[in-house]
């Protein structure tokens, strides 16, 4: 069976070893942790953990099972579908000289992003949006010379239903 990427997202209580316990979950199975975020919800007693990961529908059905199991797991949804908002944020170290400095901005503005420091022989840009905008910029900057690339990994929301 074919796999494909999966992102979830949990709420945990805000406690020392939640985010071990939940990725060595993920090891003692074999499965693989593409990205991880955590990071404190509006609720200091809670925060929530996204995590990205390749699996088969089945592998996925097991992994929801087990992470519903985990002590201090409050609440866990499957993120992949449309009806979830799902963001990356990169900064992106970049060789900016004076040849292709018009360039970097153009292609930066192009993609809505913004150049959050300049140097001699460099710009890092902070780039916001689906992993699929962030691969595309990062293929546009590589020409130019891409020195650093630091990612945050995916972040998740469901939609509202007003």
């Amino acid at each position: 069976m074919e796999t494909q990427k999966y992102t979830i997202t949990m709420l945990v209580e805000n406690e020392p070893g939640v985010t071990a316990r939940v990725s060595g979950l993920f090891a003692s199975r074999s499965y693989n942790i593409e990205t991880i975020c955590g990071a404190p919800t509006a609720n200091p007693d809670m925060s929530r953990i996204t995590i990205t990961t390749n699996a088969t529908p089945e592998q996925m059905e097991q992994i929801m099972k087990q992470v519903r199991r985990l002590i201090n797991v409050i609440k866990v949804r499957d993120m992949t579908g449309d009806n979830a908002v799902r963001r990356e944020m990169a900064l992106i170290c970049v060789k900016a000289h004076e040849t292709n400095r018009a360039e970097i901005q153009r292609i930066v503005d192009n993609f809505r992003a913004r150049i959050v420091d300049t140097g001699l022989t460099h710009y890092i840009i902070e780039a916001t949006g689906r992993m699929e905008k962030i691969e595309a910029l990062l293929r546009l900057l590589e020409p130019m010379g891409v020195k650093k690339v630091a990612r945050s990994g995916i972040l998740a929301l469901y939609r509202e239903h007003d």
